[in-house]
């Protein structure tokens, strides 16, 4: 087997060379020295997989639901349950973020407690127009704010996404500052903000500006063409 071809080596190390800090070029070290490589790309996969994910963005929200509680004591042979609704990526983080409600909500550590179950919750209607409410807590540089926002998607964990995007859009609020209070599907009836009011019209129409006239048999397509594209219709 061999080592990555110098071409592809120094693609990757230009892509590594721009991204800051001396972290990248020890991963890509640690890729590169690693027996039984055939290309660049499998090198960047033995990095943990940790440079790919940077570069193909974040990863998608999942939401879980856990059930933890104290561990037993003599005093309290049977704890009290705790059930808490969380969006994450993975269960690890999921996990992680339970134990840091805990400890600041009902003042149980991980050390003194355990998780009794977790499952993922997937959304019923997946292919469906949903309008969604969501209350959040951020942080700012001047304090904490509350705030609601409403989203209009297919599911609870892309408004989650759509609304951590315009958090970070608007507010420059960080993933990390922001925690999802409540999230709930709202009625047409009851929907407050303008921009998802302006959907909500009857017989809404939308123009089609950019319609490109195409052959409907493949054969006589063309990759290139002899006169400008015209998109007036």
């Amino acid at each position: 087997m061999s080592l990555p071809s110098s071409s592809s080596t120094s693609t990757s190390q230009r892509v590594l060379s721009s991204m800051a800090g001396g972290r990248w070029q020890r991963l890509w070290e640690d890729g590169q020295n690693t027996v039984g490589l055939s290309s660049a790309k499998e090198a960047l996969h033995r990095c943990n997989g940790f440079v790919l994910t940077l570069l193909s963005g974040s990863a998608t929200l999942h939401e879980y639901q856990l059930v933890g509680r104290h561990l037993p004591t003599e005093k309290d042979a049977t704890p009290k349950l705790f059930r808490m609704r969380l969006f994450a990526t993975n269960e690890v983080i999921a996990k992680s973020r339970f134990w840091y409600f805990m400890r600041k909500l009902k003042k149980v550590k991980k050390v003194n407690g355990e998780i009794v179950g977790i499952n993922e919750i997937h959304e019923k209607k997946p292919l469906q127009i949903k309008n969604f409410g969501i209350w959040i807590r951020y942080d700012s540089r001047s304090g904490t704010h509350n705030m609601y926002k409403e989203y209009r998607e297919l599911s609870r964990n892309a408004a989650v996404e759509a609304c951590y995007s315009d958090m970070a859009s608007r507010h420059r609020a960080r993933s990390r500052s922001i925690q999802i209070i409540r999230v709930a599907e709202v009625a047409n009836a009851d929907v407050r903000r303008p921009y998802i009011k302006q959907i909500l019209v009857p017989g809404i129409k939308f123009p089609l500006p950019h319609r490109v006239i195409r052959s409907a048999d493949k054969a006589h397509r063309a990759l290139f063409m002899g006169s400008r594209p015209s998109t007036f219709y």
